[in-house]
């Protein structure tokens, strides 16, 4: 629906427009989640915006605050265009310097909250993703993930065993006799995704396969266009829509909270 932005100085959006996509983006990426993709418990959505003086004017111009049927309208289309069946009478409230509110989902890079009201007065905190292929040969063509489902394994093969000799599931795998020169590169433990409920996103994982001076796990990220190396298996990183897992040499998963054709 609109293009993802490129900020001047590589780490948020600076500018009007630039906040605007940003903000859109978040909004739709929650929605999707919220009702577990169902929209029409929603009664309200409230944004919080907590940015210094000298960036009011900038924000209060992304959001349209001389007009906020405008930014409404905006949402109104996202929900149209996903399907995401905003009821006809949700309203949106728009504040600045107040709290976020308990229940509010903050975004990363700006200083905004996103609070859904729905029918029991908040966000069910579950989602769906989809993880797809752009290169390398996986064993199904896409794969489904729950925020209920646990840990789910990346790796070389359905069945591998590990170094310590143990057995494991990979429920996202690369089987070792694809003609894919490419999938040789994936460790048979590389990675996993699992659900955070205190940030509620999906966050991945390298596995000792997926650390140096092993293989790579790289993410770079749809909204800033930067890659992050994971080095270590304690640290995860967040996963948002569009990003782009890389494996190995050059394997790549599209991770999205619509299933892709």
């Amino acid at each position: 629906m609109f293009d993802l932005f490129k900020s001047g100085s590589g780490e948020h959006p600076d500018d009007v427009k630039g906040i605007r996509h940003a903000l859109l983006q978040f909004v739709k990426q929650e929605l999707q989640k919220a009702e577990g993709g169902e929209g029409a418990n929603i009664k309200g959505l409230g944004i919080y915006i907590n940015c210094t003086s000298a960036e009011r004017h900038v924000y209060e111009a992304a959001i349209f605050t001389e007009d906020p049927d405008q930014l409404k309208n905006e949402i109104q289309r996202i929900s149209d265009d996903y399907s995401l069946d905003l009821p006809a009478s949700w309203a949106l409230t728009l504040s600045f310097e107040e709290a976020f509110p308990d229940d509010a989902v903050k975004m990363q890079k700006l200083p905004v909250a996103l609070f859904v009201k729905t029918k029991t007065h908040f966000v069910k905190q579950q989602a769906k993703a989809y993880l797809k292929a752009l290169s390398g040969k996986t064993l199904q063509p896409n794969y489904e993930i729950s925020s209920e489902g646990g840990k789910y394994n990346i790796g070389r093969d359905e069945k591998a065993q590990s170094d310590e000799g143990y057995f494991r599931t990979n429920h996202i795998a690369f089987p070792s006799e694809s003609d894919d020169e490419r999938n040789k590169y994936i460790s048979r433990q590389h990675a996993h995704i699992e659900w955070d409920k205190n940030l509620a996103k999906f966050v991945i994982f390298a596995d000792e396969g997926g650390i140096p001076p092993r293989n790579k796990v790289k993410l770079r990220s749809a909204l800033t266009e930067q890659t992050v190396k994971l080095h270590a298996t304690q640290i995860g990183q967040e996963l948002e829509e569009g990003d782009q897992i890389i494996l190995g040499e050059s394997v790549v998963l599209e991770f999205s909270f619509q299933p892709k054709p």
